[in-house]
């Protein structure tokens, strides 16, 4: 048996692979150059064709481009009315920011459980969760797939809650054949450069109505608006603030990056797909290994690819687990601690133990990388000090 790099063994690969990575070539490079020539470098045309190739992928009406993908929760949140005194569901296997953007509007998130093998925020869950002041919920598609939203949407509709969601995870997904995008009453998504296209910094927020986004434009946009019928004057230089809103703009050399990016989604899509499937291929028989289970009518691009351990058939922990396999320099990560763990959280009161799934999961995963610019190599790589970690650690 090959000695662990992390017991002084050699290392599987030489160079560190970290979990993500974005990929730009000359034409995001060349994109973003011709709006740093333009007349605009934000509040332009970028932004609006942005948005438009926004709807266009994910098949929904409108679509807000926001500066990160946590103002979009925020946005979404705002338009949803969230205020004091309403309860939001949200899963506690999440970044905060799912969370956060219910205490923004000063509303108090409420943790429902996950399937303890899809890992999705669960149905059920979401319906033992419900009380007279629950306004929303909001469901992120963990890893890329999305949540079973035949079920979530229904409870939703059923008990007049509105229903967000995080597919920060999932721009490229499909739900029975539907994109995200197009499934809830609002759907938000996040552009850093670890998730599937990146801008930078940016978010977005698609919706089928347009009361809807007009509350998003004013959530995002300072709460003014220029519209003749709220101001009561066509006057090209006059402008009313109505709201309390927020400077949430993305600028146009982002917007310019983005459309650019999104033109190679697919491409990107087809190449995270290839990775999972090698992925799956190689560790689904390795019983210390848990693969997360895909359900019937999820059609997933992966964002990130989280495998559990199954700790009773090892000799090690996870924290070994993870520290052997950085030695071997894959840079393996770990998705997510429960939001409600966070000092913050605590001290407002919520305690562990409220959602076991999520924890006992938490206590078990490991994220391995995934990003478009992996060459088969690093895949096998990355298989291969799986295999020399969990073959080292298994008690038979």
């Amino acid at each position: 048996m090959d000695k662990l790099a992390v017991n002084g063994g050699r290392p599987v690969r030489e160079t560190m692979l970290p979990y993500g990575r974005q990929y730009v070539d000359e034409g995001d490079i060349e994109a973003v150059r011709e709006v740093m020539k333009s007349d605009f470098l934000t509040t332009g045309p970028a932004v609006k064709k942005a948005e438009e190739k926004l709807c266009e992928i994910t098949g929904a009406k409108y679509g807000v481009a926001v500066c990160n993908g946590t103002t979009a929760l925020h946005c979404a949140c705002m338009a949803a009315d969230i205020s004091p005194g309403d309860e939001v569901i949200v899963t506690p296997l999440t970044f905060a920011a799912s969370a956060n953007c219910v205490l923004y509007c000063g509303g108090t998130p409420v943790f429902a459980d996950i399937d303890s093998e899809t890992w999705e925020l669960s149905p059920q869950a979401v319906r033992d969760s419900i009380t007279p002041r629950t306004k929303a919920v909001i469901a992120v598609d963990y890893t890329g797939q999305p949540c079973e939203y035949s079920s979530i949407a229904g409870i939703c509709e059923e008990n007049g809650l509105t229903l967000i969601e995080d597919a920060s995870h999932a721009i490229g997904t499909r739900y029975k054949g539907r994109p995200a995008g197009s499934i809830a009453d609002m759907t938000t998504f996040s552009f850093h450069p670890v998730k599937t296209v990146t801008s930078g910094e940016g978010g977005a927020v698609m919706t089928d109505s347009y009361e809807t986004c007009d509350r998003l434009r004013l959530a995002a946009k300072h709460g003014i608006t220029h519209n003749p019928k709220v101001t009561g004057t066509d006057d090209l230089w006059y402008y009313e603030q109505i709201e309390l809103g927020n400077n949430y703009r993305l600028t146009d050399m982002q917007c310019a990056l983005l459309m650019s990016q999104l033109e190679k989604l697919s491409l990107f899509a087809r190449r995270r797909k290839q990775i999972t499937e090698q992925y799956k291929t190689a560790l689904e028989d390795i019983p210390e290994v848990i693969l997360q289970r895909e359900y019937e009518g999820s059609d997933t691009v992966r964002h990130i690819f989280v495998v559990r351990l199954d700790l009773s058939m090892l000799k090690a922990g996870r924290k070994q687990v993870f520290d052997a396999l950085r030695a071997e320099n894959i840079g393996v990560n770990v998705h997510y601690i429960p939001v409600y763990w966070f000092p913050y959280y605590s001290a407002m009161g919520y305690r562990r133990g409220i959602c076991p799934n999520a924890e006992a999961l938490y206590e078990s995963i490991v994220t391995l990388p995934m990003f478009y610019s992996m060459t088969d190599g690093d895949v096998r790589d990355v298989i291969a000090a799986v295999k020399k970690v969990i073959y080292y650690y298994r008690t038979g």
